[in-house]
């Protein structure tokens, strides 16, 4: 399988601001969700769907799909709006059904949903799942990959380093992990519990390969999924530097943003910022 989009990094561009923009409205229509690493994580968010990962969005189950890993699952406003962008559901579903009571779009994702390959919620378990993913694939001789979203926060999680650790001795090269590197979680900056030099040393010594970027530069991510996928004999893992609040300037680099909502005229003024850039 190929990716089906392959689009072009003016494309991906667009579509990573369209993300944002209806994760915005869907974060205002439900009242509730975060805002802060959605935002941030946009850009890599749409150059994995639509130009790295080998996924068909009309066949969600086919056998030989990557598959696409979120271990922090309060990230459901990025991964529903890329889903609807993808075609898995409509954006007019995720916009007004998000986090509604009956729908399949809760705030943490769960199997009723096209594309979600884990149920998501306790911090770190998405880890130990790509791992075991990875390793089935390997044993049945597959080609698929296993692309997996980290916060850095849960770093702080003892499961995640005990799964990174025997993915590098297995040597799984096959996973292709994405760490949102925001120093955000939701009462304050990761680097005063853990800094970013602790986490990408244990990777290091975990036998991991390491790409460090900025995960809000389309053409360094690009880059970077390309460089990946051509790593043998050891896990990537890609440390991608983001703004929490990307594109919204009373939400960037602000951790009270990590676990709210925009209310209010504080959704007229985030939309007019998004607006605002360039497509």
């Amino acid at each position: 399988m190929n990716n089906p989009f392959n689009y072009s990094t003016p494309m991906l561009k667009k579509t990573a601001h369209a993300i944002r923009v209806d994760l915005i409205k869907a974060l205002a229509h439900a009242g509730s969700g975060h805002s802060g690493g959605p935002l941030g994580l946009a850009d890599c968010v749409a150059a994995v769907y639509f130009y790295g990962a080998s996924i068909d969005p009309h066949n969600p189950h086919h056998p030989d799909r990557d598959r696409i890993i979120f271990s922090a699952g309060h990230y459901s406003p990025v991964i529903y709006a890329t889903l609807a962008h993808a075609g898995y559901v409509s954006i007019n579903h995720f916009i007004n059904d998000y986090r509604m009571f009956g729908g399949c779009l809760d705030g943490h994702p769960n199997f009723k949903t096209p594309g979600i390959e884990t149920a998501s919620g306790p911090l770190g378990q998405g880890t130990s799942q790509a791992a075991g993913m990875a390793a089935a694939a390997k044993l049945d001789k597959k080609e698929w990959r296993v692309w997996l979203f980290m916060s850095d926060g849960e770093q702080q999680e003892g499961q995640v380093q005990e799964a990174a650790m025997w993915m590098g001795f297995r040597k799984l090269d096959n996973v292709i992990a994405i760490l949102d590197a925001n120093n955000m979680q939701i009462d304050g900056h990761v680097s005063n519990v853990l800094g970013e030099k602790w986490i990408e040393d244990n990777y290091r010594n975990y036998g991991w390969y390491i790409i460090t970027i900025d995960g809000n530069d389309m053409k360094q991510i690009m880059r970077a999924i390309d460089e990946a996928k051509e790593v043998r004999g050891k896990p990537t893992l890609i440390i991608a530097r983001t703004v929490p609040g990307k594109g919204v300037k009373f939400m960037e680099n602000d951790y009270h943003w990590h676990g709210k909502p925009p209310v209010g005229k504080e959704v007229t003024e985030a939309l007019d910022d998004l607006g605002k850039e360039v497509n």
